[in-house]
């Protein structure tokens, strides 16, 4: 979508949804030099509250604004900006499956760039018992439709 087409307060209900493996989770894990047991000891993880792995919150939050891409910013983003607010009020374990909603925050022209505009974002990602997993604001630069 171009910068034209977001207004402020539109909640986009992404239908992409994911469930995530024990692989996934790893591969990650492993690709990021993250040795956490949390994520990748089972036994470890028995003795623990959870009981089990906790999936890599770094991998729940570029899953949740990776669901998001198809519908709000493909091909026409110039950069992300920045993140805010990142929270994970609840684990995300193998084996559930995550459903996002995106919500358009804030729309405003860069003074910069009169050919692209900023757009704030604040993206929910929830499991499959509906159950907030994560959520952060997230500013992007985009293009303006070609005139």
């Amino acid at each position: 979508m171009y910068f034209e087409e977001f207004e402020v307060g539109h909640i986009f209900r992404h239908e992409l949804r994911r469930s995530i493996t024990e692989a996934d989770n790893m591969l990650f894990s492993n690709m990021t030099l993250n040795p956490q047991p949390l994520h990748i000891d089972f036994e470890f993880c028995k003795n623990t509250e959870f009981g089990r792995p906790l999936v890599n919150s770094l991998f729940t939050l570029g899953l949740m604004i990776g669901i998001s891409v198809n519908d709000t910013t493909i091909g026409t983003t110039v950069a992300n900006l920045g993140m805010t607010d990142v929270r994970f009020p609840h684990p995300l374990f193998h084996g559930d499956t995550v459903h996002v909603e995106t919500e358009v925050r804030d729309v405003r022209p860069s003074r910069s760039r009169p050919t692209q505009g900023i757009v704030t974002f604040v993206h929910r990602a929830y499991n499959q018992n509906d159950t907030l997993v994560s959520v952060c604001e997230r500013t992007a630069l985009m293009h303006k439709r070609p005139t």
